[in-house]
Protein backbone atom coordinates (compact mmCIF):
# COMPACT_ATOMS: atom_id res chain seq x y z
CA UNK A 1 0.00 0.00 0.00
CA UNK A 2 3.05 2.27 0.67
CA UNK A 3 4.86 1.58 -2.79
CA UNK A 4 1.36 2.66 -4.08
CA UNK A 5 1.07 5.73 -1.98
CA UNK A 6 4.75 6.70 -3.25
CA UNK A 7 4.06 5.75 -6.79
CA UNK A 8 1.12 7.97 -6.98
CA UNK A 9 3.03 11.02 -4.96
CA UNK A 10 5.52 10.42 -7.80
CA UNK A 11 3.10 10.86 -10.63
CA UNK A 12 1.61 13.63 -8.99
CA UNK A 13 5.09 15.38 -8.98
CA UNK A 14 5.23 14.48 -12.76
CA UNK A 15 2.38 16.03 -13.56
CA UNK A 16 2.87 19.62 -11.75
CA UNK A 17 5.84 19.84 -13.22
CA UNK A 18 4.32 20.03 -16.85
CA UNK A 19 2.78 22.77 -15.24
CA UNK A 20 6.21 24.79 -14.78
CA UNK A 21 7.49 27.47 -16.29
CA UNK A 22 11.31 25.85 -17.26
CA UNK A 23 10.94 22.07 -18.09
CA UNK A 24 14.30 19.77 -19.03
CA UNK A 25 14.43 19.65 -22.48
CA UNK A 26 16.54 16.56 -21.82
CA UNK A 27 13.11 15.17 -20.85
CA UNK A 28 10.42 16.26 -23.12
CA UNK A 29 8.89 14.17 -25.70
CA UNK A 30 9.40 17.12 -28.78
CA UNK A 31 6.04 15.66 -30.66
CA UNK A 32 4.42 16.62 -27.23
CA UNK A 33 5.73 20.95 -26.74
CA UNK A 34 2.74 22.39 -27.54
CA UNK A 35 4.33 25.73 -28.66
CA UNK A 36 8.10 25.33 -29.71
CA UNK A 37 8.37 29.48 -29.94
CA UNK A 38 7.90 29.84 -26.76
CA UNK A 39 8.67 27.07 -24.85
CA UNK A 40 10.67 28.06 -21.66
CA UNK A 41 14.39 26.92 -21.29
CA UNK A 42 15.12 23.99 -18.82
CA UNK A 43 14.93 24.73 -15.12
CA UNK A 44 18.60 23.55 -14.72
CA UNK A 45 19.69 26.64 -17.26
CA UNK A 46 17.61 29.04 -15.27
CA UNK A 47 19.49 28.02 -11.67
CA UNK A 48 22.99 28.16 -13.35
CA UNK A 49 21.69 32.22 -14.60
CA UNK A 50 20.88 32.76 -11.26
CA UNK A 51 23.94 31.56 -9.42
CA UNK A 52 25.91 33.60 -11.91
CA UNK A 53 24.34 36.60 -11.70
CA UNK A 54 22.36 36.66 -15.28
CA UNK A 55 18.70 37.85 -15.34
CA UNK A 56 16.53 35.76 -18.08
CA UNK A 57 16.37 38.28 -20.23
CA UNK A 58 19.81 39.92 -20.44
CA UNK A 59 21.73 39.80 -23.59
CA UNK A 60 23.22 37.21 -24.72
CA UNK A 61 26.05 36.12 -27.64
CA UNK A 62 26.94 32.97 -29.96
CA UNK A 63 30.08 31.95 -30.16
CA UNK A 64 31.01 28.66 -33.08
CA UNK A 65 34.01 26.75 -33.05
CA UNK A 66 34.27 24.51 -36.49
CA UNK A 67 37.30 22.58 -35.42
CA UNK A 68 36.13 21.48 -32.01
CA UNK A 69 32.44 21.49 -33.54
CA UNK A 70 31.53 23.34 -30.56
CA UNK A 71 28.35 26.50 -30.17
CA UNK A 72 28.53 28.76 -27.06
CA UNK A 73 25.45 30.52 -25.55
CA UNK A 74 27.29 33.53 -23.61
CA UNK A 75 25.16 35.70 -21.40
CA UNK A 76 25.58 38.93 -19.79
CA UNK A 77 25.86 39.45 -15.73
CA UNK A 78 25.55 41.95 -14.41
CA UNK A 79 28.49 43.02 -14.72
CA UNK A 80 28.21 43.42 -18.03
CA UNK A 81 30.75 40.60 -18.69
CA UNK A 82 29.64 37.22 -20.90
CA UNK A 83 30.20 34.42 -19.80
CA UNK A 84 29.37 31.19 -20.86
CA UNK A 85 25.65 29.54 -20.20
CA UNK A 86 24.95 26.72 -22.34
CA UNK A 87 27.95 24.92 -24.61
CA UNK A 88 26.68 22.72 -27.28
CA UNK A 89 27.99 19.70 -29.51
CA UNK A 90 27.33 21.08 -33.08
CA UNK A 91 25.53 18.30 -34.63
CA UNK A 92 26.66 19.13 -38.73
CA UNK A 93 28.43 21.37 -39.98
CA UNK A 94 29.62 20.88 -44.37
CA UNK A 95 32.52 21.76 -46.17
CA UNK A 96 35.95 22.44 -44.18
CA UNK A 97 37.60 24.97 -42.59
CA UNK A 98 37.51 28.43 -44.01
CA UNK A 99 35.05 31.41 -45.05
CA UNK A 100 32.38 30.41 -47.37
CA UNK A 101 32.88 32.38 -50.51
CA UNK A 102 30.21 31.55 -52.93
CA UNK A 103 27.27 30.65 -53.57
CA UNK A 104 26.95 26.22 -53.71
CA UNK A 105 30.40 25.60 -52.39
CA UNK A 106 28.77 24.22 -49.18
CA UNK A 107 31.28 25.89 -46.84
CA UNK A 108 29.54 27.48 -43.54
CA UNK A 109 30.38 31.05 -42.86
CA UNK A 110 33.10 32.52 -40.56
CA UNK A 111 33.19 35.94 -39.26
CA UNK A 112 31.20 38.37 -37.13
CA UNK A 113 26.96 38.48 -37.96
CA UNK A 114 24.42 40.65 -36.41
CA UNK A 115 21.09 38.80 -35.66
CA UNK A 116 18.09 40.41 -34.89
CA UNK A 117 14.30 39.64 -34.06
CA UNK A 118 13.83 39.08 -38.31
CA UNK A 119 16.40 36.50 -38.04
CA UNK A 120 14.39 34.08 -36.16
CA UNK A 121 12.28 31.45 -38.07
CA UNK A 122 9.60 29.84 -36.22
CA UNK A 123 8.42 28.24 -39.04
CA UNK A 124 11.79 26.83 -40.34
CA UNK A 125 11.17 23.41 -42.20
CA UNK A 126 14.54 22.13 -40.05
CA UNK A 127 11.83 22.46 -37.03
CA UNK A 128 13.38 25.93 -35.63
CA UNK A 129 15.93 28.46 -37.73
CA UNK A 130 17.92 31.52 -37.24
CA UNK A 131 19.31 33.18 -39.95
CA UNK A 132 23.17 34.12 -39.71
CA UNK A 133 22.56 37.18 -41.62
CA UNK A 134 25.53 35.74 -44.12
CA UNK A 135 26.49 37.71 -46.25
CA UNK A 136 27.24 40.64 -43.73
CA UNK A 137 28.99 44.23 -45.39
CA UNK A 138 32.45 42.44 -44.84
CA UNK A 139 31.26 39.42 -47.02
CA UNK A 140 29.57 41.83 -49.99
CA UNK A 141 32.45 44.25 -50.28
CA UNK A 142 34.64 41.31 -50.76
CA UNK A 143 32.25 39.33 -53.33
CA UNK A 144 31.36 36.75 -51.54
CA UNK A 145 27.90 35.42 -51.98
CA UNK A 146 25.23 33.13 -50.76
CA UNK A 147 22.10 32.96 -48.61
CA UNK A 148 19.60 31.16 -46.10
CA UNK A 149 22.58 30.00 -44.23
CA UNK A 150 21.27 28.96 -41.18
CA UNK A 151 21.37 27.99 -37.64
CA UNK A 152 18.27 24.91 -37.47
CA UNK A 153 17.65 21.76 -36.24
CA UNK A 154 17.20 18.70 -38.09
CA UNK A 155 20.93 17.74 -38.06
CA UNK A 156 22.01 17.91 -41.73
CA UNK A 157 23.83 20.78 -43.22
CA UNK A 158 24.81 22.16 -46.55
CA UNK A 159 26.70 25.39 -45.76
CA UNK A 160 24.66 25.48 -42.52
CA UNK A 161 25.21 25.22 -38.78
CA UNK A 162 23.08 22.27 -38.05
CA UNK A 163 21.83 21.37 -34.48
CA UNK A 164 19.78 18.66 -33.15
CA UNK A 165 16.14 19.68 -32.45
CA UNK A 166 16.31 19.60 -28.70
CA UNK A 167 19.32 21.63 -28.87
CA UNK A 168 17.82 24.45 -30.90
CA UNK A 169 14.60 24.66 -28.92
CA UNK A 170 17.42 26.31 -26.36
CA UNK A 171 19.10 27.98 -28.56
CA UNK A 172 16.18 29.48 -29.92
CA UNK A 173 14.68 30.16 -26.51
CA UNK A 174 17.89 31.81 -25.65
CA UNK A 175 17.69 34.39 -28.08
CA UNK A 176 13.62 34.71 -27.83
CA UNK A 177 14.45 35.55 -24.31
CA UNK A 178 16.97 38.06 -24.66
CA UNK A 179 15.31 40.07 -27.34
CA UNK A 180 12.73 40.40 -25.16
CA UNK A 181 14.42 41.61 -22.56
CA UNK A 182 14.94 44.44 -25.30
CA UNK A 183 18.26 43.33 -27.17
CA UNK A 184 18.36 44.93 -30.13
CA UNK A 185 20.96 42.30 -31.80
CA UNK A 186 22.65 38.95 -30.96
CA UNK A 187 26.38 39.21 -32.22
CA UNK A 188 27.57 35.66 -34.09
CA UNK A 189 31.32 34.90 -33.89
CA UNK A 190 32.42 32.24 -36.11
CA UNK A 191 35.84 31.19 -35.85
CA UNK A 192 37.55 28.10 -37.26
CA UNK A 193 38.86 27.16 -33.96
CA UNK A 194 39.64 28.72 -30.55
CA UNK A 195 42.45 31.19 -31.65
CA UNK A 196 44.88 29.97 -29.07
CA UNK A 197 48.92 30.44 -30.17
CA UNK A 198 48.94 26.49 -30.58
CA UNK A 199 46.04 26.27 -33.19
CA UNK A 200 47.40 29.08 -34.94
CA UNK A 201 50.53 27.29 -35.86
CA UNK A 202 49.19 24.18 -36.64
CA UNK A 203 46.99 25.86 -38.87
CA UNK A 204 49.86 28.57 -39.80
CA UNK A 205 50.43 26.79 -43.72
CA UNK A 206 46.97 27.30 -44.69
CA UNK A 207 45.57 29.90 -47.56
CA UNK A 208 43.31 31.01 -44.83
CA UNK A 209 45.45 32.71 -42.43
CA UNK A 210 45.86 35.98 -43.50
CA UNK A 211 41.32 36.00 -43.32
CA UNK A 212 42.00 34.12 -39.93
CA UNK A 213 44.72 36.61 -38.43
CA UNK A 214 41.88 39.51 -39.32
CA UNK A 215 38.86 37.50 -36.68
CA UNK A 216 41.27 36.79 -34.36
CA UNK A 217 41.80 40.22 -33.55
CA UNK A 218 37.97 40.51 -32.38
CA UNK A 219 38.55 37.26 -30.85
CA UNK A 220 41.33 39.05 -28.66
CA UNK A 221 39.21 41.79 -27.83
CA UNK A 222 36.85 39.46 -26.59
CA UNK A 223 38.84 37.88 -24.40
CA UNK A 224 40.20 40.73 -22.90
CA UNK A 225 36.94 42.62 -22.32
CA UNK A 226 34.24 40.06 -22.05
CA UNK A 227 31.64 41.79 -24.31
CA UNK A 228 30.93 42.05 -27.80
CA UNK A 229 33.33 43.65 -30.16
CA UNK A 230 31.88 46.53 -31.24
CA UNK A 231 32.74 45.42 -35.14
CA UNK A 232 32.90 48.04 -38.47
CA UNK A 233 34.24 47.38 -41.95
CA UNK A 234 36.37 49.66 -44.10
CA UNK A 235 38.82 48.76 -46.85
CA UNK A 236 36.97 45.22 -46.92
CA UNK A 237 38.27 44.22 -43.61
CA UNK A 238 36.83 43.98 -40.17
CA UNK A 239 38.14 46.08 -37.46
CA UNK A 240 37.12 46.57 -33.89
CA UNK A 241 36.76 48.76 -31.25
CA UNK A 242 37.75 51.57 -33.33
CA UNK A 243 37.28 55.40 -31.91
CA UNK A 244 37.33 56.93 -35.58
CA UNK A 245 36.97 60.25 -37.06
CA UNK A 246 34.40 59.72 -39.44
CA UNK A 247 32.05 57.27 -41.14
CA UNK A 248 32.81 53.71 -42.13
CA UNK A 249 32.57 52.21 -46.08
CA UNK A 250 32.86 48.51 -46.42
CA UNK A 251 34.88 49.37 -49.61
CA UNK A 252 36.47 52.53 -48.91
CA UNK A 253 39.17 54.03 -47.14
CA UNK A 254 39.22 53.49 -43.96
CA UNK A 255 38.81 56.84 -41.28
CA UNK A 256 41.23 57.81 -38.77
CA UNK A 257 41.03 55.08 -36.23
CA UNK A 258 41.92 55.02 -32.53
CA UNK A 259 41.52 52.38 -29.76
CA UNK A 260 40.99 53.25 -26.09
CA UNK A 261 43.98 53.45 -24.47
CA UNK A 262 42.69 51.20 -21.34
CA UNK A 263 41.61 48.50 -24.45
CA UNK A 264 45.43 48.94 -26.39
CA UNK A 265 47.08 48.11 -22.72
CA UNK A 266 45.23 44.99 -22.08
CA UNK A 267 45.09 43.64 -25.67
CA UNK A 268 49.59 44.39 -25.29
CA UNK A 269 49.58 42.47 -22.08
CA UNK A 270 47.34 40.02 -23.44
CA UNK A 271 49.68 39.68 -26.91
CA UNK A 272 52.95 39.15 -24.69
CA UNK A 273 51.52 36.25 -23.18
CA UNK A 274 50.50 35.24 -26.69
CA UNK A 275 54.20 35.22 -28.15
CA UNK A 276 55.76 33.08 -25.42
CA UNK A 277 53.12 30.49 -26.25
CA UNK A 278 54.00 30.69 -30.06
CA UNK A 279 57.28 30.23 -29.54
CA UNK A 280 56.66 27.18 -27.47
CA UNK A 281 54.24 26.01 -29.95
CA UNK A 282 56.44 26.53 -32.63
CA UNK A 283 59.22 24.29 -30.65
CA UNK A 284 56.84 21.89 -29.72
CA UNK A 285 55.87 21.03 -33.34
CA UNK A 286 58.76 21.96 -35.43
CA UNK A 287 58.27 20.85 -38.73
CA UNK A 288 54.68 19.45 -38.21
CA UNK A 289 51.36 21.20 -39.21
CA UNK A 290 47.88 19.93 -38.82
CA UNK A 291 45.86 18.11 -41.60
CA UNK A 292 41.91 19.48 -42.19
CA UNK A 293 40.11 16.35 -43.03
CA UNK A 294 37.54 16.52 -45.45
CA UNK A 295 33.53 16.40 -44.44
CA UNK A 296 33.72 13.06 -45.89
CA UNK A 297 36.83 11.95 -43.41
CA UNK A 298 34.29 13.23 -40.88
CA UNK A 299 31.41 11.57 -41.58
CA UNK A 300 32.96 8.39 -41.65
CA UNK A 301 33.90 8.51 -38.12
CA UNK A 302 30.81 9.38 -36.51
CA UNK A 303 28.72 6.69 -39.35
CA UNK A 304 27.46 4.82 -36.31
CA UNK A 305 25.88 7.55 -35.08
CA UNK A 306 23.35 7.56 -38.09
CA UNK A 307 22.00 3.90 -37.08
CA UNK A 308 18.42 4.41 -36.43
CA UNK A 309 18.00 7.69 -37.67
CA UNK A 310 16.14 8.50 -40.81
CA UNK A 311 18.31 9.56 -43.79
CA UNK A 312 18.27 13.31 -43.43
CA UNK A 313 19.83 12.68 -40.20
CA UNK A 314 23.90 13.82 -41.02
CA UNK A 315 25.80 14.21 -38.58
CA UNK A 316 29.43 15.32 -39.60
CA UNK A 317 31.89 15.17 -36.49
CA UNK A 318 34.54 17.14 -35.80
CA UNK A 319 38.01 17.79 -37.07
CA UNK A 320 39.43 17.31 -34.23
CA UNK A 321 38.70 13.43 -34.72
CA UNK A 322 39.31 13.02 -38.17
CA UNK A 323 42.31 15.52 -38.59
CA UNK A 324 46.28 14.69 -37.10
CA UNK A 325 49.48 16.93 -37.30
CA UNK A 326 51.71 15.53 -39.71
CA UNK A 327 55.08 15.99 -41.49
CA UNK A 328 54.76 18.99 -43.45
CA UNK A 329 56.93 17.26 -46.20
CA UNK A 330 54.21 14.43 -46.00
CA UNK A 331 50.96 16.79 -45.78
CA UNK A 332 52.40 18.52 -48.96
CA UNK A 333 52.45 15.02 -50.65
CA UNK A 334 49.22 14.10 -49.36
CA UNK A 335 47.69 17.34 -50.70
CA UNK A 336 49.15 17.12 -54.09
CA UNK A 337 47.98 13.57 -54.72
CA UNK A 338 44.43 14.77 -53.62
CA UNK A 339 44.53 17.80 -55.69
CA UNK A 340 45.03 15.58 -58.60
CA UNK A 341 42.29 12.89 -58.42
CA UNK A 342 40.14 16.02 -58.02
CA UNK A 343 41.63 17.10 -61.53
CA UNK A 344 41.09 13.96 -62.18
CA UNK A 345 37.51 13.68 -61.36
CA UNK A 346 37.14 16.88 -63.66
CA UNK A 347 36.33 18.57 -60.41
CA UNK A 348 37.79 22.21 -59.14
CA UNK A 349 40.60 21.71 -56.50
CA UNK A 350 39.71 23.92 -53.41
CA UNK A 351 42.01 22.18 -50.86
CA UNK A 352 42.35 23.69 -46.94
CA UNK A 353 45.91 24.03 -47.29
CA UNK A 354 48.31 24.31 -50.82
CA UNK A 355 51.00 23.00 -52.10
CA UNK A 356 51.85 26.61 -52.88
CA UNK A 357 51.43 28.12 -49.24
CA UNK A 358 52.94 25.26 -47.53
CA UNK A 359 55.95 25.64 -50.10
CA UNK A 360 56.28 29.27 -49.43
CA UNK A 361 56.00 29.39 -45.59
CA UNK A 362 58.89 26.34 -45.50
CA UNK A 363 60.37 28.40 -47.38
CA UNK A 364 60.27 31.02 -45.51
CA UNK A 365 60.37 30.45 -41.57
CA UNK A 366 61.21 33.47 -39.65
CA UNK A 367 58.16 34.73 -41.56
CA UNK A 368 55.79 31.89 -40.69
CA UNK A 369 57.09 32.44 -36.70
CA UNK A 370 55.57 36.05 -36.95
CA UNK A 371 52.26 34.36 -37.52
CA UNK A 372 49.99 36.00 -34.88
CA UNK A 373 47.23 33.92 -33.43
CA UNK A 374 45.19 34.23 -29.40
CA UNK A 375 47.00 33.71 -26.14
CA UNK A 376 46.37 30.52 -24.15
CA UNK A 377 46.08 32.70 -20.95
CA UNK A 378 45.63 36.23 -20.97
CA UNK A 379 48.39 38.20 -18.72
CA UNK A 380 47.60 39.55 -15.43
CA UNK A 381 44.70 41.55 -16.56
CA UNK A 382 42.60 42.48 -13.79
CA UNK A 383 39.02 41.22 -14.29
CA UNK A 384 37.80 44.47 -13.77
CA UNK A 385 39.98 46.49 -16.54
CA UNK A 386 37.79 49.34 -17.70
CA UNK A 387 37.29 48.53 -21.39
CA UNK A 388 34.96 51.27 -23.01
CA UNK A 389 32.07 48.81 -25.16
CA UNK A 390 28.85 49.54 -26.78
CA UNK A 391 25.97 48.03 -24.68
CA UNK A 392 23.81 45.81 -26.87
CA UNK A 393 21.17 46.59 -24.73
CA UNK A 394 21.46 50.44 -26.72
CA UNK A 395 18.60 50.80 -29.48
CA UNK A 396 21.19 51.77 -31.82
CA UNK A 397 22.39 48.84 -34.37
CA UNK A 398 25.41 49.22 -36.65
CA UNK A 399 24.16 49.18 -40.09
CA UNK A 400 27.74 49.59 -41.40
CA UNK A 401 28.70 46.36 -39.98
CA UNK A 402 25.86 44.59 -39.98
CA UNK A 403 22.75 44.19 -42.80
CA UNK A 404 20.71 40.71 -43.74
CA UNK A 405 21.69 40.00 -47.29
CA UNK A 406 23.34 43.28 -48.21
CA UNK A 407 23.78 44.92 -51.26
CA UNK A 408 26.97 45.90 -52.37
CA UNK A 409 27.99 49.53 -50.46
CA UNK A 410 27.67 52.84 -52.70
CA UNK A 411 28.80 56.08 -51.69
CA UNK A 412 29.70 56.78 -48.14
CA UNK A 413 26.44 58.28 -46.17
CA UNK A 414 26.32 60.09 -43.21
CA UNK A 415 26.78 58.55 -40.23
CA UNK A 416 24.20 58.38 -37.56
CA UNK A 417 24.06 61.10 -34.73
CA UNK A 418 24.82 59.05 -31.65
CA UNK A 419 27.20 59.24 -28.61
CA UNK A 420 30.68 57.61 -29.31
CA UNK A 421 30.42 53.66 -28.14
CA UNK A 422 32.83 54.50 -25.78
CA UNK A 423 30.60 56.09 -23.20
CA UNK A 424 27.38 53.37 -23.56
CA UNK A 425 28.94 52.19 -20.24
CA UNK A 426 31.46 54.70 -18.89
CA UNK A 427 29.48 54.28 -15.26
CA UNK A 428 29.12 50.43 -15.11
CA UNK A 429 32.96 49.83 -14.38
Amino acid sequence: MRIRNLAYIFLMTLALAGCNDALDTASIDLSKVANKVEQPLPSHILADMAKKGMDRNSPIMIRIFKEEGAMEILKANQNNRFEVIAAYNICAWSGRLGPKVKEGDRQAPEGFYMLTPANLNPNSKYYLAINTGFPNRYDAANGRTGANLMIHGACSSSGCYSMTDQQVLEIYAFARDAFKGGQKAIQLEAFPFRMTAENMWKHRLSPNIEFWKMLKVGYDNFEVTKRPPEVEVCEKKYVFNQQASGPFNAGGKCPVMTAPPALQMALASYDKQYQADYAAATKKYSDMAWYDPTEAERKAVVAKQRKGHDLAYAPTGTALAAGKMMKVADLESMMSNQSAQQVARGGTVASPTTTASIRLATSAPDAAAQQTGGPLIAANIPANVPIPMANPMSPVVNPLAYAPNPAVETAQTEPAKKPPFWKFWAKSE
